[in-house]
């Protein structure tokens, strides 16, 4: 079975297209707020990558959040894929 250049051509070029968009760099950013007694730090904001699918790096980055509370000091830790 002989197969054309063009077909060829067109079949690898969405081969690398394909597997070059499942997997990429994304920027987990994470908002921590400290509530409940004055003297507290300011609002917190950490940043770091995440490489994987889109779908996977956001739950990964997702389960970050957070809230505990202690000594009558409240902290919620709010995480966002960008």
């Amino acid at each position: 079975m002989k197969i054309r250049t063009g077909t060829l051509l067109a079949l690898a070029i969405l081969l690398v297209l394909g597997l070059g968009s499942c997997r990429r760099e994304y920027i987990c950013q994470c908002t921590i707020v400290y509530t409940g007694q004055p003297g507290l730090p300011d609002t917190t904001i950490k940043e770091y990558k995440v490489s994987d699918t889109k779908k996977k790096a956001a739950s990964k980055c997702e389960s970050n959040s957070s809230q505990s509370e202690k000594d009558g000091i409240k902290s919620v830790e709010t995480c966002k894929l960008y």
